[in-house]
């Protein structure tokens, strides 16, 4: 799905997130891919820049395994001169929390970049399953793991782009 680089594409992601996945996930983990998904593109509007007509492409992929759904969402953008990264904030400040609440609400996140762009992704592991590291995630300490291939999401499943 493609959106415009505004507040209104992260309005649209939400509902067409909550539209496609809310028979199919329980309504705490909608909640949850909902409120990452608006961080995502918030933060794609707010610091990177569009793609190629001024838009943002936004994906998920649901896989069902026996312990429960397995999601990735994915928003990829033009790109910006800073990866994104959890920062220190102060309590007091108006900003800068958006990163601290997909890391608190998915089982990992990263960055993927490629010289056109970049792609921020978050993963939701069923309750209970291993977590196994991937991506240029950063942890709650701001801590680096090695890089996913760009390619992660395949398999057959439910794709949502």
């Amino acid at each position: 799905m493609v959106v415009p680089h505004d507040g209104v594409g992260a309005r649209q992601a939400r509902h067409w997130l909550a539209g496609e996945l809310g028979a199919a996930v329980p309504s705490a983990l909608l909640a949850d891919l909902v409120a990452v998904l608006a961080e995502l593109v918030g933060n794609a509007v707010r610091h990177a820049d569009p793609l190629p007509g001024g838009v943002i492409r936004v994906g998920w992929r649901l896989r069902p395994t026996p312990m429960g759904p397995r999601i990735w969402l994915r928003v990829t953008d033009g790109g910006a001169p800073v990866e994104p990264r959890i920062r220190a904030i102060d309590p007091d400040a108006p900003d800068g929390r958006g990163l601290h609440i997909v890391a608190g609400l998915s089982s990992r996140w990263g960055v993927d970049r490629d010289g056109h762009g970049q792609s921020v992704w978050a993963e939701f592991e069923p309750a209970g399953s291993p977590a196994e590291p991937v991506g240029e995630q950063a942890g709650p300490a701001g801590q680096q793991a090695e890089p996913v291939d760009s390619n992660a999401f395949g398999g057959p499943d439910l794709v949502i782009a």
